[in-house]
C-alpha cells in the first residue's frame, strides 16, 4: 500500500513523521517509552516501503551523464580586440611606424607606482629608507629580471617623491623576494605616510599651481588620491606653525563612493576639507541675493561659492587603464565614450562656471578617445567664447615626456565611420552630437572662427550646421565610411588650439595612458551660454547611478567602474585589509581597557547613535539620511575643554567646533576659517551643500569612571594640530619609557624605568593627557612647537598609563622610533637588556 503512493505523498508522510518526533522529543519526560517505541516502528515501515535514493554521482560522471564536459581550466585573458586596434588606427594617436610598440606596451602589465606624503613626520626617513635602503635590496633580489633599475623615483615628479617599481601589482604580491617590500607598502599606505597610486594619475594636480589660500574643488573625486594629492599641496605651502588658509571640497555622486573618499582622506588629518554629495553637472552655486547695505558690507564677498583651482577627473570609458584591467580588451567598444560625451561637456562647463576670473581648471581623463578628449576641450572653447582660453603648459613639468593633443579624429557610430555631422542619418542625429566632431562650429555667430557658417541652437542645446544643397550633393564616402567632399573637401580640422592639450601614451615612459587639458578663465561667462550646460544625456547619467551587479552588460560595468576609479587605490585587496565598513562615522568599537578605564584604546569610532537620536537629527537636516552639520556652542563645555588641557587664546576654538549629533555630541570636529566661511554660507542659503564629512575629529566624550573633571578626551587625529596650543596635561617620556608605551600599551606608574616621569604620571589628576618623546638636551617648552615632535594621547588611569593609538598607528610609531633610534637591528637578547619586549616590530 505504502509502495504504490506517490513520491510526493510519501515525503508529506514523512514530514508529518518528523514533525511528531518533533513534538515527542520535546515532551519525553511526560511521554513514556511505548509512544517513544511506537514511533520507531513506524519510521522502520516508511523506510522499508521507500524507494532506494541512488548515491550521489561525482560532479565529473554527472556532467557525464548529462552530455556536457568538465569545466575546462582557467586560461589567461585575451589581449585582443580587432575593434579597438581599428578604432585607434584610425584616429591616428601614435604614428604607423609606432604602432607595434604601442600595442606591444598595452599588453604588458602596468608597473605598480606610489607617492610619499610629504605632510608625515617621518617621510624623509621613508625617503632614506627606499634610497639606502629597498633600492639596493631589490636591486640584488630581482636584478635577473629588472636589472639596475627594479625601483626608481620618476623624474618628472618633483623633490623624488613618487616611485616606480618595474614590476607589476600581482608580482609585488606574488614574489617571495618581495615580500617584505611589500608588507611595507602596505603598512605605510594604511597608517597614511604614502598613497599608492598610477603615476599618470598623479599629473592632474600638478598643472594646477595650488597656492596657499586657493579654495579648491574636486568635481568627481573618489576614491580620494588626487584629493589626498590636493591636501598635501595646501598644507605644505602654509607658514610654519600656521593653519592653512586653503581648503578643498571633495564631491561625489554616490553614497557610497563618499564613505572610500572619505576613508582615504582621513588619513590625512586634516582640518581644511569637506567632502559633498551632489551630482557634479550640477554641484550648488551657493549663491544668494546681495544685500550690500551699511549693515551687511563685510558679508557681501561671500554671496556666492567660487573656486581658485577646479580639477574636472571626469567619468570616462577609462581605456587608458586597459594595462591594469584587462577585462578592458573584452569589453571596450567605441560606443562607450560617444555616450559619456556629452556629460562630460556639462561637468566641465558647470566647473568653469563655478571658476573664479583669473582661475585655473583641469580637466583630465583615463581615456585615450578623442571624442571624450578633445572634442570636449573644442566644445568648452565655443561655448565659453572668449571667456576661456586653452593654456600652453609645455614649460611646466619639463621631464614629464608627453604629446600635443590631436587636431582632427573622426567619429564612429555602430559600424559606420563620419567625419562630419552632416553625414550622420537622421535617426542618429541625436546620438551622434555635433560636438563630437572637430569641425563643429561656435555657439555664437560673432565668434571669429565660425567663417561664414550658420549655427543654431536647438532647444535641447544641440548644435545643427546648415549647408546649402550643392555643398550637400558633393558629400561622397570615403573606404572607411568617413565622409568626405569630392569638390569643396570639407576641412575637418579643429579651429582650437588644441595641440596645447597634453596626451601620455603608455609606450614613452611605460606608463597608463592620459589626457590632460589646463584652462583659464579670462571674463565671466555669457548668461546665454550657461544655458547649454543643463543639457542631460539621459542614459550616461542612468548608467553612472546604477551600481554594478553581477548581470550588468558589459558597458555599464565597464563605465561604473571607470566612474568609482577604485581601481587607483584599491585594486589590491590588501590595501584595505579586512575592513568592511568605510564610514567614518558609524564604527562601533567592542574593546574596552582591562584595567579601570571604560574607553576604546584603539582610538577607533565608539558606537553608534541611538535611533531616537538618529531620528532628531534627520529631522533636522534637508538632506534625507544625512546628519546635519551643527556648530558646537555649549560654552560651558567648551571652557571646560580650554582650562582642563591650558589651550591657548591664540587657537581659534570657539566657532570653529562642529558636531553631528544634535543632542549630547560624541564627537566634536575642528574646522578651518576657510570651511567655516563655507559653512556659514551653505546655512544662509539652505543648505544647498549635502556634506558627508568635514573637518578633523578633534574631542570625544569619554565614559571613563575615574573622576575626571572634563567629559571629554582629546583625540589623536587632532593632536597634531592642537599640540603647539597646549599647555597643560603634558607629560616628557625618554625614548625607553616612550617605546615601553607603544609597546605595552598600559603600564604601571612604578614599572616606567624613569622614576622621575613614573611620579609625574601618579601626581597628575585623572584624564586625557599627552605624553612628549624628550630627546637630547632639546628644553621641553620648546619640544612642543617643533613640527618634528613625536607624541602620543594616553589616559591617566587610577594606577596605569594607557595609550589611546590604534594599532596601526602603533605600529608605525614603534618602527619608526626604532628606526630613529637606531634599533632597528637589534637582536633578541639587546631587546631583553633594554627591558623592551622581545619583537618589538612584528
Amino acid at each position: 500500500m505504502l509502495a504504490a503512493r506517490t513520491p510526493v505523498s510519501l515525503h508529506r508522510r514523512i514530514a508529518a513523521a518528523g514533525q511528531q518526533r518533533r513534538c515527542i522529543v520535546g515532551s519525553e519526560r511526560k511521554r513514556g517509552r511505548t509512544e517513544r517505541r511506537r514511533f520507531t516502528q513506524s519510521l522502520e515501515i516508511f523506510s522499508k516501503h521507500s524507494p532506494p535514493i541512488p548515491p550521489r554521482a561525482p560532479p565529473a560522471a554527472a556532467a557525464a551523464a548529462a552530455g556536457s564536459e568538465a569545466k575546462p581550466p582557467w586560461q589567461p585573458p585575451v589581449l585582443e580586440n580587432a575593434a579597438f586596434e581599428e578604432y585607434y588606427k584610425v584616429q591616428q594617436i601614435v604614428c604607423k611606424e609606432e604602432w607595434n610598440t604601442f600595442m606591444g606596451v598595452l599588453r604588458k602589465p602596468l608597473p605598480a607606482t606610489f607617492r610619499i606624503n610629504t605632510c608625515c613626520q617621518f617621510y624623509k626617513e621613508i625617503c632614506s629608507k627606499l634610497e639606502n635602503g629597498f633600492k639596493r635590496s631589490l636591486e640584488s633580489e630581482v636584478s635577473n629580471v629588472n636589472g639596475e633599475d627594479a625601483i626608481s623615483p620618476l623624474p618628472w615628479y618633483p623633490g623624488n617623491l613618487a616611485w616606480q617599481l618595474n614590476f607589476s601589482r600581482k608580482e609585488l604580491r606574488k614574489n617571495q623576494a618581495l615580500e617584505s617590500f611589500h608588507e611595507f607598502l602596505k603598512h605605510e599606505s594604511e597608517v597614511g605616510n604614502i598613497t599608492r597610486q598610477e603615476a599618470v594619475s598623479m599629473v592632474p594636480p600638478l598643472f594646477l599651481n595650488v597656492q596657499p589660500d586657493h579654495h579648491i574643488l574636486d568635481m568627481c573625486a573618489a576614491p580620494g588620491s588626487k584629493t589626498f594629492q590636493l591636501l598635501e599641496m595646501i598644507h605644505q605651502s602654509k607658514e610654519s606653525g600656521l593653519l592653512p588658509g586653503a581648503l578643498v571640497i571633495a564631491n561625489d555622486l554616490n553614497v557610497q563612493r563618499c564613505d572610500l573618499l572619505i576613508h582615504n582622506t582621513k588619513r590625512m588629518y586634516t582640518s581644511n576639507l569637506i567632502v559633498t554629495n551632489h551630482e557634479a553637472q550640477s554641484f550648488p552655486e551657493c549663491s544668494v541675493a546681495k544685500d550690500c547695505s551699511e549693515m551687511y558690507k563685510d558679508t557681501c564677498k561671500s554671496q556666492r561659492l567660487e573656486f581658485d583651482r577646479i580639477l574636472c577627473d571626469v567619468p570616462c570609458s577609462g581605456d587608458g587603464t586597459i594595462r591594469k584591467g584587462h577585462d578592458m580588451w573584452r569589453k571596450w567598444n567605441s560606443g562607450m565614450g560617444n555616450q559619456l560625451h556629452l556629460l562630460q561637456v556639462n561637468i566641465a562647463m558647470r566647473g568653469i562656471e563655478l571658476l573664479k576670473v583669473g582661475g585655473r581648471m583641469v580637466y583630465s581623463t583615463c581615456s585615450m578617445n578623442p571624442v571624450e578628449n578633445e572634442a570636449v576641450i573644442a566644445e568648452l572653447l565655443r561655448r565659453s567664447g572668449n571667456s576661456v582660453e586653452l593654456l600652453d603648459v609645455s614649460s611646466e613639468l619639463p621631464e614629464l615626456v608627453r604629446r600635443p593633443g590631436l587636431s582632427t579624429w573622426k567619429v564612429q557610430d555602430r559600424v559606420s565611420w563620419f567625419q562630419t555631422h552632416d553625414d550622420v542619418p537622421d535617426d542618429r542625429k541625436d546620438v551622434v552630437l555635433p560636438s563630437m566632431f572637430p569641425s563643429s562650429n561656435s555657439t555664437e555667430e560673432s565668434h571669429p572662427m565660425c567663417g561664414d557658417v550658420e549655427v543654431n541652437i536647438d532647444n535641447r542645446g544641440s548644435f545643427s550646421r546648415n549647408i546649402n544643397i550643392e555643398e550637400r550633393s558633393n558629400v561622397n564616402h570615403d573606404t572607411d565610411g568617413a565622409s568626405i567632399s569630392s569638390t569643396n573637401k570639407i576641412d575637418s580640422t579643429s579651429k582650437f588650439p588644441l595641440h596645447r592639450c597634453i596626451r601620455i601614451v603608455p609606450h614613452d615612459q611605460n606608463s597608463g595612458a592620459f589626457f590632460i587639458a589646463v584652462l583659464h578663465k579670462l571674463s565671466p561667462l555669457n548668461g546665454s551660454l550657461i544655458e547649454g550646460t543643463k543639457i542631460q544625456h539621459k542614459l550616461a547619467v542612468a548608467l553612472l547611478r546604477k551600481e554594478p551587479g553581477p548581470g550588468t552588460i558589459p558597458y555599464e560595468t565597464i563605465l561604473t567602474r571607470q566612474q568609482l576609479k577604485v581601481s587607483e587605490v584599491v585594486d589590491d585587496a590588501e590595501m584595505l585589509g579586512t575592513r568592511q565598513d568605510l564610514s567614518t562615522d558609524n564604527r562601533t568599537s567592542k574593546h574596552k581597557n582591562s584595567t579601570e578605564v571604560e574607553m576604546d584604546f584603539n582610538d577607533v569610532e565608539n558606537a553608534q547613535a541611538e535611533s531616537g537620536d538618529t531620528m532628531k537629527m534627520q529631522k533636522q537636516s534637508r538632506w534625507k539620511g544625512v546628519d546635519p552639520v551643527l556648530f558646537f556652542k555649549d560654552d560651558a563645555v567648551i571652557k571646560s575643554i580650554t582650562s582642563f588641557f591650558g589651550i591657548k587664546e591664540s587657537f581659534p576654538l570657539e566657532g570653529h567646533l562642529v558636531t553631528r549629533s544634535a543632542d549630547n555630541a560624541r564627537r566634536i570636529y575642528y574646522i578651518s576659517k576657510s570651511v567655516k566661511q563655507i559653512l556659514e554660507l551653505n546655512a544662509e542659503v539652505g543648505e544647498q551643500l549635502k556634506i558627508a564629512s568635514l573637518g578633523v575629529k578633534m574631542f570625544e566624550r569619554h565614559r571613563s569612571k575615574d573622576g575626571c573633571s572634563c567629559a571629554y578626551r582629546l583625540s589623536y587625529e587632532g593632536l597634531s594640530l592642537l599640540l603647539p596650543y597646549i599647555s597643560r596635561r603634558i607629560l616628557y617620556a625618554s625614548p625607553l619609557d616612550f617605546l615601553r608605551l607603544l609597546q605595552y600599551r598600559s603600564i604601571n606608574f612604578a614599572q616606567f624605568v624613569d622614576t622621575r616621569f613614573g611620579e609625574e604620571a601618579a601626581s597628575l589628576m585623572p584624564g586625557c593627557c599627552i605624553v612628549v618623546l624628550l630627546e637630547g638636551n632639546k628644553p621641553a617648552v620648546y619640544i612642543s612647537k617643533d613640527p618634528s615632535t613625536v607624541a602620543i594621547v594616553c589616559w591617566r588611569g587610577k594606577g596605569t598609563m594607557n595609550v589611546m593609538v590604534s594599532p596601526p598607528d602603533r605600529k608605525d610609531l614603534l618602527e619608526k622610533m626604532a628606526n630613529h633610534l637606531g634599533l632597528e637591528d637589534c637582536t633578541e637578547e639587546d631587546w631583553n637588556r633594554r627591558n623592551l619586549v622581545t619583537g618589538l616590530i612584528d
